[in-house]
């Protein structure tokens, strides 16, 4: 069986030769590459709605596993602190085991921020400026002319 695209292109010949053939033979022609187009466009519709699904499971199961990930290390940064906080109640810094030793010790220092605002700009790193295209669409639509830009209106398939 031909292609979607070996049909759409019989189809282009078919209308380039349409004055040299009858208008019977022309139109079941057509009528027949048409059919033809038209079953290759409702499996390749299927395809994607098959595939679009794969995506929406596959979507939903990463979202579980991010969510069970999270739930894990909450657990582990739980068990943590509250084997650190016992610990030090009892004055231990050590423990030595058959499987795993276990230490309590100092991080390297961090910084915590109070107020940003006091802070000296000489501590700031400059950043470029970033496109707003949402202000830039909407006054396109408005109808200013910006240079540079352009209002463009694309056309996409929906399987419905």
């Amino acid at each position: 069986m031909a292609t979607l695209y070996e049909l759409t292109d019989n189809y282009q010949q078919v209308l380039e030769i349409a004055e040299q053939l009858d208008p019977k033979t022309l139109k079941d022609t057509l009528d027949g590459i048409n059919d033809a187009i038209d079953f290759k466009a409702e499996n390749t519709a299927k395809v994607i709605k098959e595939l679009e699904g794969n995506i929406n499971t596959l979507t939903a199961e990463i979202q579980r596993l991010n969510e069970r990930k999270t739930a894990l290390n909450n657990n582990v940064r739980y068990l943590k602190e509250y084997l650190q906080n016992e610990m030090e109640k009892v004055g231990k810094t050590k423990i030595k085991g058959e499987l795993f030793n276990v230490g309590i010790q100092n991080n390297p220092p961090s910084v915590r921020v109070e107020d940003e605002r006091k802070i000296p700009r000489d501590y700031f790193t400059p950043q470029e400026p970033k496109l707003d295209k949402t202000k830039l669409k909407d006054e396109l639509k408005r109808g200013k002319e910006i240079e540079g830009a352009e209002l463009r209106q694309t056309r996409g398939l929906r399987i419905r």
